[in-house]
C-alpha cells in the first residue's frame, strides 16, 4: 500500500469513528458498532476504535464481544486506560468481579491521580469482599432449607388502618388483583401477608409444572405471547391496556426476564404471580436468565426487594424463581423459550422435559443454553456475544423443528428496535417487550397473537408509555450505577 492510500485509509477511519460516536450518543449502538468496524477494517491499530466498539456492545449487553474488543485495544496500546475500564465494566456486567478488580486495579496504576479511578476501584474491592462473605457462608442448592416452610402468612396481621387492597380468604380474586394494580399505580406497597400469600400460592402452582409446559389453545381461541418486561410495570399494565386483562378467554405467557433493570420490577412479578394464582392455566410463566440470584444481586431486584418488601423476600424470590418452567409448546408446532437452541444438533422435546431445573442456572449445558443463547444470520455455530450460551444458525433452527415435528421458534432475551425480528426464513422470531429499554434505548415494545389452529403470528407493537421519575437500576449497589 501506498503512503497516499494508507493516509487516505487514516483519514477515512477518523471519519467513521466520528460518525461512529454520533450514533453511539443517539444510542444506535447497533450501528456504532457497524461504523467503528468499519473504521478498524482500515485501522484495526487504534486502540480508541476498539474500546470504543467495547462500549457500544456493552450498551447492547453484548459483554463477551465487549471483553474481546477491550482485550485487543489493550493488546495495541498496554498504557490504554480506557481500554482496562472497558473491560472491568464489561466483567463487572458478567458478575465476574475478581476479573473486574485485575483491571481497575491496572486503571488506578495508569491513572493514579483520576479521583474517578480510585472512586471506581474501591467500589469494585468493596462488590468483591461482599462477594467473598457472601461464598462464605453460602450454602449449596441441595442443603438449602426451602425459606417457604419457614412462612405462615395466614399469622401476619393485617393493621385496621391499613387501606390497600385486600384478600379475603384463601384465593386470590379479579377484584383484589384489580385494586393491588391501581395501588401499584399509585406507587402504593400491598400489605406483606398477601404479597407472601401471592408468591407461596404461585410457587405450589410453579412446582407442579414440567420443565417445559404442552399449551393447548382450542381451534379459534387465541394465545398472546409476550418478551422481556424488565421491571417496567407501567408498560406492563398498557400491554393489558391493548390486549386486555389475563382470563381464561384471554390467555398469556410471559417469556422470562420480568425483573431487573427496570425499577418497578416488585410490581411487575407481583402482578404476574398474582394473575397466576388467579388463572392458573391462562397465565403462562417461563423463566429467563434474569430469574437468578446471580442477576438480581447485580441488576437491581435485590435491591428493590430489600427496599420494599423485605430480606425474606429475597430468599423466597430466588426460590421460586428455581420452579419456573424453562419452554413452553403450543398445539405442538411453537416452541417458546426465552433464549433459544442448544449446541448440539438431536435435542429432543423429551430431553427438555427431563432436565432438573431446580437450581441456579449452570454456566453450560441445555438450561444454560434455552435461558443464554441468541440466533446468528450465518449458518452453524459460534460463540456467544454475551459470553455465556452460544450463537446458532438458520440451518440450526431448521433441524430442531424438523426433529421435533414442530413449525416455529418464538424467543426473546434481545431488545429490538421494533420490538421483534423475524430471522431463519421466518422460522424463528424474537419478541422483546419493554419498550425505550431502560429509558434510553427507544426501541418499541411487542407481542404476539396465535390463533388456533392456524397459529399464524400476529404481532403487535407499542410504544413506552410515562412512569414516575424513578430511575432503571434504582434499587442496584452503588457500584452498578457508576457505569450506567
Amino acid at each position: 500500500m501506498s503512503g497516499t492510500d494508507e493516509s487516505t485509509n487514516l483519514k477515512r477511519a477518523e471519519e467513521l469513528k466520528t460518525a461512529a460516536n454520533e450514533a453511539f450518543k443517539a444510542n444506535k449502538f447497533s450501528q456504532a458498532i457497524e461504523l467503528y468496524s468499519e473504521a478498524i477494517e482500515l485501522n484495526g491499530s487504534n486502540a480508541v476504535y476498539w474500546a470504543n466498539r467495547a462500549f457500544a456492545h456493552t450498551k447492547l449487553e453484548e459483554y463477551g464481544s465487549a471483553i474481546n474488543d477491550a482485550t485487543k485495544a489493550i493488546e495495541v496500546d498496554p498504557r490504554y486506560s480506557k481500554g482496562y475500564y472497558r473491560r472491568g465494566v464489561a466483567h463487572l456486567a458478567m458478575g465476574k468481579f475478581k476479573e473486574a478488580l485485575k483491571d481497575f486495579q491496572q486503571l488506578k496504576r495508569l491513572c493514579p491521580n483520576d479521583p474517578d479511578a480510585s472512586r471506581k476501584l474501591k467500589e469494585c474491592e468493596k462488590a468483591v469482599q461482599k462477594i467473598k462473605f457472601e461464598e462464605a457462608i453460602s450454602v449449596q442448592d441441595s442443603e438449602r432449607r426451602s425459606v417457604a416452610d419457614t412462612i405462615d402468612y395466614k399469622c401476619i396481621e393485617v393493621d385496621a388502618q391499613y387501606t390497600g387492597a385486600r384478600i379475603e380468604g384463601d384465593a386470590v380474586t379479579l377484584d383484589f388483583v384489580k385494586h393491588m394494580m391501581e395501588d401499584f399505580k399509585k406507587q402504593k406497597c400491598i400489605h406483606k401477608r398477601y404479597a407472601y400469600q401471592i408468591v407461596l400460592q404461585a410457587r405450589e402452582l410453579l412446582k407442579a409444572m414440567p420443565s417445559l409446559v404442552d399449551v393447548a389453545v382450542p381451534d379459534g381461541h387465541h394465545f398472546t405471547i409476550c418478551g422481556d418486561v424488565h421491571g417496567q410495570y407501567y408498560d406492563l399494565l398498557n400491554i393489558f391496556e391493548l390486549n386486555g386483562l389475563p382470563s381464561e378467554e384471554n390467555p398469556y405467557l410471559f417469556n422470562g426476564d420480568f425483573v431487573d433493570r427496570g425499577s418497578f420490577s416488585v410490581e411487575v412479578i407481583l402482578t404476574l404471580f398474582a394473575f397466576k394464582c388467579l388463572y392458573p392455566n391462562a397465565m403462562y410463566l417461563a423463566r429467563g436468565n434474569h430469574e437468578s440470584r446471580g442477576m438480581n444481586k447485580i441488576y437491581g431486584f435485590e435491591g428493590e426487594v430489600r427496599s420494599k418488601l423485605s430480606d425474606i423476600f429475597v430468599e423466597l424470590f430466588a426460590e421460586v424463581f428455581c420452579y419456573l418452567p424453562l419452554a413452553h409448546v403450543i398445539n405442538g408446532k411453537v416452541f417458546v423459550v426465552h433464549g433459544g437452541l442448544f449446541s448440539t444438533d438431536g435435542v429432543k422435546l423429551d430431553e427438555i422435559r427431563s432436565i432438573d431445573r431446580f437450581r441456579e442456572p449452570p454456566e453450560e449445558g441445555l438450561m444454560c443454553e434455552i435461558l443464554w443463547s441468541d440466533p446468528q444470520p450465518q449458518p452453524g455455530r459460534g460463540p456467544s456475544k454475551r459470553g455465556v450460551g452460544l450463537s446458532f444458525g438458520g440451518d440450526v433452527t431448521k433441524r430442531f423443528l424438523e426433529d421435533n415435528s414442530l413449525s416455529l421458534v418464538v424467543r426473546s432475551h434481545e431488545v429490538k428496535d421494533e420490538g421483534y425480528e423475524i430471522d431463519h426464513d421466518g422460522k424463528l422470531i424474537t419478541v422483546f417487550s419493554a419498550p425505550n429499554y431502560c429509558d434510553q434505548m427507544g426501541n418499541k415494545g411487542a407481542y404476539i397473537r396465535l390463533t388456533a389452529p392456524e397459529l399464524k403470528p400476529d404481532i403487535k407493537t407499542f410504544a413506552a408509555v410515562p412512569h414516575p421519575d424513578v430511575k432503571p437500576m434504582a434499587y442496584a449497589n452503588n457500584f452498578m450505577r457508576m457505569f450506567q
